[in-house]
């Protein structure tokens, strides 16, 4: 099967117009897979910004790129025109430094993160590595939004190796910064039995935020608010104080707000919003908030004006 010229024409288009392109399933902040989510995090571990393609949105470029470079699957990145490779081969790099060099980042600093690991933690991974054959070792990745996975798997000798009392951790290098410091604990109580991570670099849970504390916080200047409801609910109820809308032409900007601002999250409600308080906190943002009830808590406890739908 043949590329059309003018699929080719576009492809060399957005290669030459930018360095670096990931062409992945999602966006950088929101991957759709986790093969994407890995290549994405290891890129943004090294680079301030480089170019995405979300091939979920463009059907054509889904197909097109496989054939353009003759690799069969998704994520790609390119750099300098050139295929890299996919989400291993991005890993196996950015593990031996191959991949720093390629973009022209400095070394990457191989300093092991300090870990603790409890007696409790340790007496049960101790068990579940018991029958590991040689070769394979307990391997920890923290991804981007600070969700931690255990796996074994093969030791390919790039791993950054943090021994706590006596247990080796292997990580890759993008989750290094990102684990520094964490506590690694055994928990059992009525959910089961499991490894418990608790990471100091994690930002601050979402937090809940009522109508009335919300007023105050209005009237005191001391929040933004961000109305996250499709038009038609806005045009049926809007809120009366001041606020920002997101949606496709103001997500950009709203993501690019510094991130100690507190930001109040609302919908119609409260499920919406929580979901969209959660992707900021994942882009980093530290004083984040969903307001209970949503609006129609607002027009129930704060001003009756305001219709209910």
């Amino acid at each position: 099967m043949s590329l059309d010229p003018a699929l080719r024409q576009r492809i060399d288009a957005l290669l030459h117009a930018h360095p670096v392109v990931l062409f992945m399933k999602g966006s950088p902040g929101a991957p759709r897979c986790g093969f994407s989510a890995k290549a994405s995090g290891i890129l943004s571990s090294m680079l301030p910004t480089y170019a995405s393609v979300d091939v979920l949105e463009d059907p054509d470029i889904r197909e097109g790129i496989k054939l353009y470079g003759s690799w069969p699957t998704i994520p790609q990145l390119y750099v300098g025109g050139e295929l890299v490779g996919g989400s291993d081969i991005i890993e196996q790099m950015a593990g031996s430094g191959q991949l720093h060099a390629l973009l022209g980042v400095p070394a990457p600093d191989r300093t092991p993160p300090a870990i603790t690991v409890t007696p409790a933690a340790l007496a049960a991974i101790g068990k579940a590595m018991a029958d590991v054959p040689a070769g394979v070792g307990l391997h920890l990745s923290v991804d981007p939004q600070f969700n931690a996975q255990f796996q074994l798997k093969p030791v390919s000798g790039h791993e950054i190796v943090a021994v706590a009392d006596g247990l080796k951790i292997h990580l890759d290098l993008a989750s290094v910064p990102r684990a520094r410091g964490i506590a690694i604990d055994w928990i059992e109580d009525a959910r089961g039995a499991g490894l418990s991570v608790r990471n100091p670099n994690a930002p601050a849970a979402v937090k809940s935020i009522s109508v009335q504390q919300l007023h105050e916080r209005i009237l005191a200047g001391a929040i933004d608010v961000i109305d996250v409801r499709p038009p038609t609910g806005r045009a049926a109820a809007p809120f009366p104080q001041p606020h920002e809308v997101l949606d496709d032409a103001s997500r950009a900007r709203l993501e690019a707000l510094p991130k100690d601002v507190p930001i109040a999250f609302i919908c119609h409600h409260g499920s919406s919003s929580r979901r969209a308080a959660e992707h900021f906190r994942d882009l980093g943002f530290h004083d984040v908030y969903t307001v209970d009830g949503g609006i129609d808590a607002w027009a129930k406890q704060i001003d009756p004006s305001v219709p209910i739908y």
